[in-house]
């Protein structure tokens, strides 16, 4: 009568498997994820954007973040001033900067 009252998975001997284990091992997996996918990459981006923003000179032809392009006239800390055209020169941030041309692209296009 007892029997019935009393299931006889609790009665065994053993405890029940844990997850514990499976769930630190999803908590790792997404975290490796999240470094390889996301965090890596665009560290890597960033340091290219620094190292290509600080080896900028006077005569680099630059594209910015607008479209824009022009050749380098003067730099400062902050900021550079880029002529687009004949008599023109535009002032902008460092950081808007996108890419540095090979020489002579700018007469070409």
């Amino acid at each position: 009568m007892i029997d019935f009252f009393i299931p006889k998975a609790l009665a065994q001997d053993g405890a029940p498997p844990s997850m514990m284990g499976l769930d630190i091992f999803i908590i790792v997996a997404f975290i490796l994820i999240f470094y390889f996918i996301v965090w890596r990459p665009q560290s890597k981006r960033a340091k290219e954007h620094r190292e290509l923003v600080a080896s900028l000179s006077k005569g680099d032809e630059i594209v910015t973040n607008g479209g824009l392009i022009g050749k380098v006239v003067k730099i400062e800390e902050q900021y550079l001033v880029f002529e687009v055209a004949d008599n023109v020169q535009l002032k902008l941030q460092k950081g808007s900067v996108t890419a540095a041309l090979p020489k002579g692209t700018i007469k070409s296009i």
